[in-house]
């Protein structure tokens, strides 16, 4: 715990600044001058998506590095800079995990850090993430998710009820979801045989109270459960996150650092969000000492990452961080378009296929139709999403994958911005036998024989 009390020490002795002024001037400043500084202006190619320069990728690694140095992260609690010396920053990175053991018996799973064309699959996460889901379809969901082999690891949907009431933020409803979302995830494990498949949550929490509740004896076990502290916004330590890092390194549970920043946001362009994600993962490593690190990049256009600037910027940073620190990187494929529709499963492929062969050492699918739509999100979509992560890794190297999806962009990227809304979960699920409906299964198994003969084989 002397980590932590250093970082809660720095929050309450950093300079002194505004949150307007570190997130309006200071990040976008600093990252403007890196970038020139380090030549990487306009580097951003949109005839590849998928980065082929690994040359290119370690100096985006180390303007991230130095972007980390200079800029730190901002406590909005406190009005303070959290900034670290060079020797912090380099005994985190050395002492950060690269493999860890999670669950039991024979849905016992190892994640390890993967490298840029490494043939070991990464292990792949089930989830319609961020969707709120009825109650009453909470555990078939999570059910039909899990009935699939292919899939190493469960997140559960988020509830917006407990017993037809209304969740509100930092009440007590909260709390108790917390504890509801542990026990009806566990209960769906149970019903479809696999009890011991290791967790993520607790999703549905909105502050650090729905957290609390949900890693309460008899909630998500510790040993199994990876637990999350997503930052809100781009490189800032707020003490609501800075209470979930307390409660999991009190409880020894493995924990996910997280954060999602936007290309058109504070970082400006394609090539300012892939050195922003790279400092955010090396300043979520050096302040939360976490397991794995997720550094999304998403497209502010469309709040997804599918499209060829956020396919390219994501590419090039996991490569960067996965080749030059240790660190486990969580990846998220965020879709746009709904289940039941081919967009979703193109859309799936191509992040899926840029972040395996790219490095990324665990990845989340899916996040259908961007958490627009309650029940918007069903288990042939996570399949296929595995399928393809663990086939790829498997078959492609970069040139390959960056051949892949080339061909897979023109199928729905005009779409971005007015996609297909889809089907709801009981729309396109048989809720008896926990099965998709014919129509889905049609399109899923055109698509794999799309990606079949651009050089993709299924996954066996």
């Amino acid at each position: 715990m002397d980590l932590l009390f250093n970082i809660l020490d720095k929050t309450l002795t950093g300079p002194i600044t505004t949150k307007r002024d570190f997130e309006f001037k200071l990040v976008p400043q600093i990252t403007r001058q890196i970038l020139k500084e380090y030549g990487l202006e306009k580097t951003f190619d949109p005839g590849n998506p998928v980065n082929n320069d690994l040359k290119l990728a370690d100096d985006f690694y180390k303007a991230g590095y130095e972007l980390a140095l200079r800029l730190g992260m901002f406590c909005p609690d406190t009005s303070r800079r959290v900034i670290f010396a060079e020797e912090e920053i380099k005994e985190a990175l050395r002492n950060a995990p690269s493999e860890i053991a999670l669950g039991y018996g024979k849905d016992r799973v190892t994640i390890r850090s993967r490298r840029p064309e490494d043939r070991n699959p990464p292990v792949a996460e089930g989830s319609s993430l961020g969707m709120a889901i009825s109650e009453e379809y909470f555990i078939p969901l999570c059910m039909a998710i899990a009935q699939y082999r292919v899939i190493d690891i469960i997140l559960a949907p988020t509830l917006d009820t407990i017993n037809r009431r209304e969740i509100r933020a930092r009440t007590p409803y909260e709390t108790i979801m917390g504890m509801y979302e542990a026990r009806y995830v566990k209960e769906a494990l149970a019903r479809i045989g696999r009890p011991g498949m290791p967790l993520h949550g607790v999703e549905g929490a909105p502050t650090e109270y729905g957290y609390f509740g949900g890693f309460l004896w008899g909630g998500f076990d510790p040993d199994r459960t990876i637990g999350i502290a997503l930052i809100p916004e781009p490189i800032t330590l707020p003490y609501q996150i800075l209470h979930r890092v307390a409660v999991n390194h009190l409880l020894g549970s493995p924990l996910e650092a997280g954060h999602m920043l936007c290309i058109g946001g504070y970082f400006g362009s394609p090539e300012g969000a892939a050195v922003g994600s790279i400092a955010a993962q090396i300043l979520q490593a050096a302040s939360m000492f976490p397991t794995l690190v997720e550094s999304t990049i998403l497209d502010a256009r469309y709040f997804g990452n599918t499209g060829r600037e956020a396919l390219w910027s994501t590419s090039i940073s996991v490569q960067a961080r996965s080749r030059n620190n240790k660190i486990m990187n969580l990846g998220i494929t965020s879709q746009v378009s709904g289940p039941c529709t081919e967009m979703l499963l193109y859309e799936t492929a191509a992040i899926s296929i840029a972040e395996s062969v790219s490095g990324i050492a665990i990845e989340i699918g899916t996040r259908p139709a961007a958490c627009r739509y309650k029940n918007y999100g069903s288990a042939l979509e996570n399949k296929f999403f595995a399928e393809v992560l663990k086939s790829a890794a498997k078959n492609l190297k970069l040139p390959d994958a960056n051949e892949v999806v080339k061909a897979l962009l023109p199928k729905y990227e005009s779409k971005l911005k007015d996609p297909p809304k889809g089907k709801s979960f009981p729309e396109c699920t048989d809720l008896k036998t926990l099965q998709p409906s014919r129509e889905w299964l049609e399109i899923y198994e055109k698509i794999w024989r799309e990606l079949e003969d651009l050089g993709l084989p299924r996954w066996e």
